[in-house]
């Protein structure tokens, strides 16, 4: 195997942090693939793992906004529209967290 500058000094820190050698942690984690017991995924995953998160952080703070409004009482002015859109808003989180899920299991390969 060989690794660019880069990679090596992660490789490094990865083996330093389990307490190996280098040789050692990269020899493990080579058999753990060949054994399907570590599935290595794309750098793409990290990407729709970080929007995943993201989507789910608003969909957190439009729920807290729909049950603020539900709190308020009964609908008075500007309400209705204001409800209107945190459920819209909702709904969008929610399609964006589906594509994401989606995405991510794409990218999962099945262990033996």
């Amino acid at each position: 195997m060989s690794f660019s500058d880069t990679e090596l000094a992660v490789v490094r820190t990865a083996a330093e942090r389990e307490g190996m050698a280098s040789a050692a942690w990269a020899g493990r984690q080579v058999r753990a693939v060949a054994q399907h017991t570590l599935v290595p995924v794309s750098l793409d995953a990290a990407d729709v793992l970080r929007e995943l998160v993201q989507a789910r952080v608003h969909l957190r703070e439009t729920v807290t906004a729909l049950r603020a409004l539900a709190a308020a009482g009964p609908p008075g002015a500007g309400v209705p529209e204001s409800a209107a859109t945190a459920v819209a808003r909702a709904l969008d989180a929610v399609v964006r967290v589906d594509e994401a899920t989606v995405a991510v299991m794409r990218e999962r390969r099945p262990r033996s």
